[in-house]
């Protein structure tokens, strides 16, 4: 009985312990999201503006035949850009990333087209390394906190492959996207070469400007459409790295719920193991001293 005791005392020590880490792990992410919100909304503006001023110049420059905007009949190649993270203890939020990333390869393949996966976030990089596949591009190190340049460099690789002789000719992204503290959902997107729909609905924000372009349209989509790609890859690392955090932090929370729940499950069979341990000293004690008051009864 002592050593079921120990046993039980030994595994409370030792789930308390991962409680505190968990716990520790969820306030962290906690502490995280906010800034992650903050970052996402600071970057809406120039997303926004961006926007507009390609919509604009497409929309005063129907006759503009730019490479980035000419979709193939038959794509030979596509490349697909994964954003995963680079740490775990994020619940699901990796193996949806790669499940829909996979959906979409075999998409392609089905109609004949080569993948060429550029992936972010260590976890994704050992998941294609892990089987043997290769990799067009590959970056790490930043899945919780990018900046605008990990995104430029991103963004200059993809758009260079794009534009090579034997280069790809589609590009999409599978990120997850941030709606709430609790709903993250994995977006599957192509963001080259753009779609560009003519539609008689009056545009989000009022009415496009019109612009006089000097020296030629062409050569300011040449400008704008590079960072116009960038934004969108931004975009999508700052939405999945805050959705990362979200759901590390619903992981984190789950772990130290069940923990807490494991503790009582183990005190409780502590206390009973306790209660069963004294009932039986009580009942030897009562047993010995029936027999000694037998025995003394027997003499007299």
């Amino acid at each position: 009985m002592g050593a079921q005791l120990r046993v039980l005392r030994r595994r409370i020590r030792g789930v308390k312990s991962t409680a505190k880490i968990t716990r520790a792990q969820e306030l962290i992410a906690s502490s995280r999201i906010i800034k992650a919100q903050q970052r996402m909304e600071a970057a809406v503006p120039y997303e926004r503006e961006i926007t507009r001023a390609v919509s604009a110049v497409l929309s005063n420059s129907a006759d503009i035949d730019h490479p980035l905007t000419v979709a193939k009949d038959r794509p030979a190649s596509a490349g697909v850009l994964i954003v995963t993270s680079d740490r775990g203890f994020a619940g699901g939020f990796n193996a949806n990333v790669l499940r829909e990333a996979e959906a979409l390869a075999a998409h392609l393949r089905e109609r004949g087209t080569e993948i060429r996966p550029y992936v972010v976030g260590r976890k994704g990089i050992t998941w294609h390394r892990f089987r043997g596949r290769d990799m067009a591009g590959e970056w790490s190190g930043f899945s919780d906190n990018p900046l605008y340049a990990n995104a430029k460099e991103i963004g200059q690789a993809l758009i260079g492959s794009f534009s090579e002789d034997n280069g790809i000719d589609e590009i999409h992204v599978v990120y997850t996207e941030f709606r709430s503290m609790l709903t993250q959902q994995v977006q599957v997107k192509r963001i080259l070469p753009l779609e560009v729909e003519e539609t008689t609905e009056a545009p989000p924000g009022g009415p496009l400007p019109y612009y006089e372009f000097e020296p030629t349209a062409g050569e300011v989509l040449n400008q704008l459409l590079p960072r116009y790609i960038e934004s969108r890859i931004y975009n999508a690392l700052l939405q999945s790295a805050a959705s990362e955090h979200a759901s590390r932090r619903r992981a984190m929370k789950s772990a130290t719920d069940n923990a807490n729940e494991l503790i009582r499950v183990f005190t409780q069979q502590m206390n009973q193991a306790r209660q069963a341990e004294i009932t039986q000293e009580i009942s030897e004690i009562v047993g010995g001293a029936n027999a000694l008051a037998d025995a003394a009864a027997g003499k007299e």
